[in-house]
C-alpha cells in the first residue's frame, strides 16, 4: 500500500503529460476556453494528477499539474487545485476502473443544459455514435445524462453525484446546468473519445430542437 504522501513520480509525469496534451486538444476544439475546465488522471489507488486552478488550458505545462489524494487534499504541493476537485475525486472513489476525468465548458453543452426543463435528464436514443460509450452496443440503447443544477457548494454537488454514481455506475457522464460536461474513462484516450461523442450528440440534439420549432 502506498502511503498518502508518497506517489510514483514517473507515473505522475506520464499522467501530467496526458493532461497537458488533452488540454491542447480540447482548447483547440473550443471546448475549454481560457482558464475554464479542469482535468485529472489517476496515478495510483490513492493519488490523482489534476490541473492547478486558474491555468489556461491551451497553454498547459506539466508544472500546471499537481497531485491530490482521493479526498482532494494537496500532496507535496503549495498549489491550489480546482474548486471542483471533489467532483473528480468522487468518480475515482466510486469507480476504481476510471483512469481519467475531463470537465469541459463547450458552448453546446452549456446551452443544451440550459434548455432542458428543470429536473429532466438528457435522454439520448437512436444515435449510432452512442456506441462510443462502454456498454452501448447498439443505437437502440438509451443513454440518460442527468443535469445537475449549478452551485458553488461543491460538498453538496459531490454528494449528489456520489449518490447518482452509486445507482448508475455504467453511465459515462453528466451535465451541470449552464456550466458544462463531466465525463470519464479507463484511459485518457477513452475519456477524450467520450468528450467528442458527447459533443456530436449535443449538436444533434440542438439541431433537432432548432428544426423542430
Amino acid at each position: 500500500m502506498i502511503a498518502a504522501s508518497q506517489f510514483d513520480v514517473n507515473r505522475f509525469a506520464v499522467a501530467a503529460q496526458s493532461i497537458v496534451e488533452a488540454g491542447r486538444f480540447l482548447y483547440g476544439q473550443g471546448w475549454s476556453p481560457a482558464t475554464s475546465s479542469n482535468y485529472s488522471a489517476r496515478i495510483d489507488e490513492r493519488h490523482i494528477a489534476i490541473t492547478v486552478s486558474g491555468r489556461h488550458k491551451g497553454q498547459l505545462r506539466t508544472d500546471d499539474v499537481m497531485v491530490v489524494d482521493t479526498d482532494g487534499r494537496a500532496v507535496q504541493s503549495q498549489c491550489r487545485s480546482s474548486a471542483e476537485t471533489l467532483l473528480h475525486t468522487v468518480v475515482y472513489q466510486r469507480l476504481p476502473e476510471v483512469g481519467a476525468v475531463l470537465h469541459t465548458h463547450s458552448v453546446k453543452a452549456t446551452v443544451l443544459s440550459r434548455l432542458l426543463p428543470a429536473g429532466d435528464p438528457l435522454v439520448l436514443s437512436g444515435y449510432e455514435l452512442q456506441k462510443a460509450f462502454p456498454g452501448c452496443d447498439t443505437h437502440e440503447s438509451t443513454l440518460t445524462v442527468p443535469v445537475f443544477d449549478n452551485t458553488q457548494d461543491m460538498d453538496q454537488l459531490s454528494a449528489d453525484t456520489r449518490r447518482w454514481l452509486a445507482d448508475n455506475p455504467q453511465q459515462p457522464g453528466y451535465l451541470i446546468r449552464g456550466h458544462g460536461l463531466y465525463t470519464w474513462g479507463e484511459t485518457m484516450a477513452d475519456c477524450l473519445r467520450h468528450v467528442e461523442a458527447f459533443e456530436f450528440l449535443f449538436e444533434c440534439e440542438l439541431e433537432t430542437m432548432r428544426v423542430s420549432r
